[in-house]
C-alpha cells in the first residue's frame, strides 16, 4: 500500500507533462474499454431478439376442439424482410385471455394489432393494407417485437376462414426461437472473427497506453530504486499509475458506451436494431471491464518497471538492451505449421473436415499465427535493422535503423494494431464467403415466382423493369377436364414457359437450338421432366375470366438442349411457347410469373425491395432460399463490418498515440542530432523509415499468415471457395495505403524549434 500512495503521490506532483499523459492513458484506455463492452455486448443483444421472438411463439396441437383458440402463422418476405402475420380466430374454451407479450389480448374478427414499422408501413403503402384484412386498433409493445424495426401483426378473423389449416392454441412461448437472429453455430464463428478483429488489436492498444512515455518513466523508476526503494516496490509504483489510469479510462470507457448505446439504438444498424434495455451493460461486462483492464495494466506496469527494478545503472547510463526473446518465434511457427498443414491438404484434393480434434486446432492454429506475428515483430525487426545498419551507405538508413536495434519494441508498438488489422481482415472475409455459401445456393443467380393472378397486368409489366431484375418469363400449367377421365386414370399435365428465345436465355446456364416464334420441347440432360411425354400429345391451357379461347399445344418434337441453374424456377418447364402464340390481352389462368436476379446478397435485398414497391401485396416465392437466411447473412455482414469498423479505430488510435509519443521521447536525440548538423529534411525522412521499413514487412507477413489462415478455415469448412485471390488484391492495397498513412502521420512529428535544453533535461 505504501508503494501505491507513493505512485499516487508521483503522478499528481510530477509536473503538467505527466499528468497529461496520465490524461491520454485514461482517453486511451476509454475508448478500448468502450469496444470492448460493445463487443462484450453483441451477444446479449442476440440473445434478448431470440428471447422475446420465443416467448410469443403459438404453442399449438393439432386436435381442434369445437371451442378452440385457432391460430395460423405466415411469414412472407416483404421487400427484403419478413413480414410475419398471425391470424387469430377466438373461442370460449378460456385460451383467448392467455396473450403474448406485447399485447393485452388478443384481437377480435376484424381487429389488427400491428408494429410501430408496419403502422409506418400503412402509412406511406397503404396497399399493404391488403395483407391486414381490418381495422387497426393497436400497437404491440416492445416486449412482443423482436426488434423495432420488425413486421409483424395479429389478425382477428373469423373461424372459418381458417379452419382448414388453423391449429389450437395451448399457450404461448418457447424455450428457443423459430428463426434465430443468428443460428448458434454460426454465432460460435462469428465471436471467433470479432475476437480475432478487435479484442487482439484492442489487447495491444492497451498495453500501448499503459506503456506511455516507458523511457522517462523508466529512468524516473531507476532513480527511485538507487534511492534505497526495493525492486518489488518499484514495480508497484509503476504498476500504481498504469492501474490508475485504467481504472479511470474503464470509468469513462462504460459512459461512453452507455451514450453510445442510447443513440445507436435511436440511429441502428444495417439490418441490426435494438431496444436500449438489450444493450444495457451487464454485471459481467462491468466486471470485465473494470476488473480485466486494470489487471492488464497491472502487469503491463510491473513487466515495464522490470529493467529499472533489476538493473537501475544501466537504465541511468542509457546501456544498449538485451535482443529480443525467440520464443514468439515459436508460437508463429507452431501457428504457421497447423495452417500450412491444412492447406496441403486442400491442394491434395483430400482436404480435412472441421470435426473432431480439427474443430479445435484450427481456431488454436489461427490465434497461434495472429499472436506469433505479434511477438515475432520486435525479433524480425530487430534482426531486419541491424542488417541494413551493416550494409547501407545511406545516412538516413542508418540513423533509422540503429535506433530501431536498440529499442526494436518501441517501433513495434507503433505498427502492430495495423499489422493486426490486416491479418484479421483476411480472416472476416474467409467468415463471409463460408456463411454466404452455408445459408444460400451456389447458383450465381436468384430466382422469385408470383402467383399471376395476385398482380394486375399493368404490375406484371413494372416487375419486368424493377431494379435488380435482369430477365422474366410466365409459367403456365396445362389443364385437364377430370370429368372426362376414368376413373383409374393418370392425368397428363405440362408445364409451359412463355418466353422469347432471348429471355430464355437469360434464365437458364446454357442454351442451344432455340429458335423464335415457335413452340418447343425443353430438353434438360441433367432432368428426367418431360422424358415420359410423348410427342405430339396437345396439351390445353386455359386464359383468365374465359375471355379467350383455351389454347392447345402438341407436345413439339423439336427441342432445345439446354442446361438449367439449380435450383432454378424453370427447371419444371417441358415446351417453350412463343409469347405471340397467346390471345392479345390474355393471362394465363394457372400461372406465376418468373423473375431472375443476381443472387449477390445486395442484389437480392434491391431486388425484393423493388418488387415489393411495385406489388406490396403480392406473395413472393424464393427459389431454394428463405428470407430468414437472406437476413441472416444480412446480420452477420453488419457485424463483421462493425467489428473491421471498431479495429480499424483501434489500430488507427494506437499508431496515433504510439507515434506520438515516440516523438515526445526522442525529443532529446532528435536536438542532439540536429546540433550535429542534421537537417529536417533528414531527420523527417529518418523518422519515417523507422515506421515505414518495419510496418511494410509485418504488413506482407500479415497478408501471407492471413491468407493462409483464411484458407485453412475454408478448406476445413468444406467451402467451394478454398483459395479467395479475388481479395487479394484489396486487401494489398489497403496495406499500401496503410504504409501511405503511417508516412505522413510521422512527418510533422520534427518540430523546427531546436530546443538545447532538452538534451540535459532528466
Amino acid at each position: 500500500m505504501r508503494e501505491f500512495l507513493l505512485g499516487l503521490r508521483l503522478l499528481l506532483g510530477a509536473g503538467r507533462g505527466n499528468r497529461a499523459r496520465f490524461l491520454l492513458m485514461a482517453a486511451g484506455g476509454s475508448l478500448g474499454v468502450c469496444c470492448l463492452a460493445l463487443v462484450l455486448t453483441i451477444p446479449s443483444i442476440l440473445e434478448a431478439h431470440d428471447g422475446r421472438a420465443a416467448a410469443r411463439e403459438p404453442r399449438t396441437t393439432s386436435a381442434r376442439p369445437a371451442d378452440a383458440t385457432l391460430v395460423l402463422q405466415r411469414s412472407d418476405p416483404y421487400g427484403s424482410r419478413a413480414f410475419t402475420r398471425v391470424f387469430v380466430a377466438k373461442g370460449s374454451d378460456g385460451t383467448q385471455e392467455r396473450t403474448p407479450p406485447g399485447i393485452e389480448e388478443l384481437p377480435d374478427p376484424g381487429e389488427v394489432l400491428v408494429s410501430p414499422r408496419v403502422h409506418e408501413l400503412l402509412r406511406d403503402q397503404p396497399d399493404v393494407a391488403g395483407l391486414l384484412p381490418g381495422r387497426e386498433t393497436g400497437l404491440i409493445g416492445p416486449a412482443g417485437l423482436a426488434h423495432p424495426d420488425e413486421l409483424f401483426a395479429y389478425v382477428g378473423t373469423a373461424r372459418g376462414a381458417i379452419t382448414d389449416e388453423g391449429r389450437a392454441l395451448k399457450s404461448f412461448g418457447y424455450d428457443y426461437a423459430p428463426f434465430p437472429a443468428v443460428e448458434p453455430s454460426t454465432l460460435t464463428i462469428l465471436r471467433f472473427a470479432l475476437g480475432t478483429l478487435v479484442l487482439l488489436p484492442l489487447a495491444i492498444f492497451l498495453s500501448v497506453c499503459a506503456r506511455l512515455s516507458a523511457a522517462s518513466r523508466t529512468r524516473r523508476l531507476a532513480a527511485l530504486r538507487l534511492l534505497g526503494l526495493s525492486a518489488k516496490g518499484t514495480q508497484r509504483v509503476n504498476a500504481a499509475e498504469t492501474v490508475a489510469a485504467a481504472l479511470l479510462g474503464a470509468l469513462l470507457g462504460l459512459g461512453e458506451y452507455w451514450l453510445l448505446n442510447q443513440v445507436m439504438t435511436r440511429t441502428g444498424l444495417p439490418s441490426l436494431r435494438w431496444y436500449p434495455d438489450d444493450g444495457a451493460l451487464s454485471a459481467t461486462t462491468v466486471v470485465v471491464c473494470l476488473v480485466g483492464c486494470p489487471a492488464l495494466a497491472w502487469f503491463v506496469g510491473r513487466a515495464s518497471a522490470r529493467d529499472a527494478a533489476t538493473s537501475p545503472l544501466a537504465v541511468r547510463r542509457v546501456a544498449v538492451p538485451e535482443p529480443p526473446t525467440k520464443w514468439g518465434g515459436l508460437l508463429l511457427v507452431t501457428g504457421l505449421g497447423i495452417v500450412t498443414g491444412y492447406c496441403v491438404t486442400g491442394l491434395m484434393g483430400r482436404a480435412a473436415s472441421s470435426t473432431g480434434p480439427n474443430a479445435l486446432l484450427v481456431p488454436a492454429g489461427v490465434l497461434l499465427t495472429g499472436v506469433g506475428l505479434v511477438l515475432t515483430l520486435p525479433l524480425i525487426s530487430y534482426t531486419l535493422a541491424r542488417w541494413i545498419a551493416r550494409t547501407t551507405r545511406s545516412l538516413t538508413l542508418n540513423l533509422a535503423m540503429r535506433r530501431n536495434e536498440v529499442e526494436p519494441g518501441s517501433t513495434m508498438r507503433v505498427v502492430t494494431g495495423l499489422v493486426l488489422l490486416v491479418f484479421a481482415a483476411s480472416l472476416a472475409q474467409g467468415v463471409l464467403i463460408q456463411l454466404k455459401q452455408v445459408t444460400r445456393p451456389s447458383s450465381p443467380v436468384q430466382d422469385y415466382t408470383i402467383a399471376l393472378p395476385g398482380i394486375t397486368p399493368q404490375q406484371q409489366r413494372d416487375l419486368g423493369e424493377a431494379p435488380g431484375i435482369r430477365a422474366h418469363a410466365v409459367m403456365m400449367d396445362s389443364w385437364v377436364d377430370l370429368d372426362t377421365l376414368p376413373d383409374d386414370a393418370i392425368p397428363e399435365q405440362v408445364t409451359a414457359l412463355v418466353a422469347t428465345c432471348e429471355q430464355f436465355a437469360a434464365l437458364v446456364r446454357s442454351s442451344q437450338g432455340c429458335t423464335d416464334g415457335k413452340a418447343m420441347r425443353l430438353i434438360d440432360p441433367n432432368s428426367s421432366v418431360g422424358s415420359d411425354l410423348t410427342p405430339g400429345t396437345p396439351f390445353t391451357f386455359r386464359f383468365e375470366g374465359g375471355k379467350a379461347k383455351p389454347l392447345t399445344v402438341p407436345l413439339p418434337s423439336q427441342g432445345i438442349l439446354y442446361s438449367a441453374y439449380s435450383p432454378s424456377a424453370v427447371g419444371s418447364a417441358a415446351v417453350l411457347v412463343p409469347p405471340s402464340a397467346l390471345p392479345v390481352g390474355a393471362r394465363p389462368e394457372a400461372a406465376h410469373l418468373v423473375l431472375t436476379s443476381s443472387s449477390d446478397p445486395a442484389r437480392v435485398r434491391t431486388a425484393l425491395d423493388g418488387i415489393a414497391a411495385v406489388a406490396p401485396i403480392a406473395e413472393i416465392e424464393l427459389v431454394g432460399v428463405n428470407i430468414q437466411g437472406l437476413q441472416q447473412i444480412a446480420v452477420i455482414e453488419t457485424l463483421l463490418a462493425l467489428g473491421m469498423i471498431m479495429g480499424l479505430v483501434i489500430g488507427v488510435a494506437a499508431f496515433v498515440v504510439s507515434v506520438t509519443d515516440r516523438a515526445v521521447e526522442r525529443r532529446a536525440q532528435v536536438t542532439a542530432v540536429t546540433l550535429l548538423g542534421a537537417r529536417a529534411r533528414t531527420m523527417r525522412a529518418v523518422q519515417c523509415a523507422q515506421v515505414v521499413l518495419p510496418l511494410s514487412i509485418g504488413l506482407l507477413l500479415a497478408l501471407i499468415t492471413g491468407k493462409l489462415a483464411e484458407s485453412s478455415y475454408l478448406i476445413t469448412g468444406g467451402s467451394e471457395i478454398q483459395w479467395d485471390l479475388a481479395g487479394t488484391p484489396l486487401l494489398a492495397l489497403a496495406a499500401v495505403g496503410v504504409i501511405a498513412v503511417a508516412a505522413a502521420g510521422t512527418m510533422p512529428l520534427i518540430g523546427r524549434r531546436i530546443d538545447p535544453e532538452l538534451i540535459r533535461r532528466d
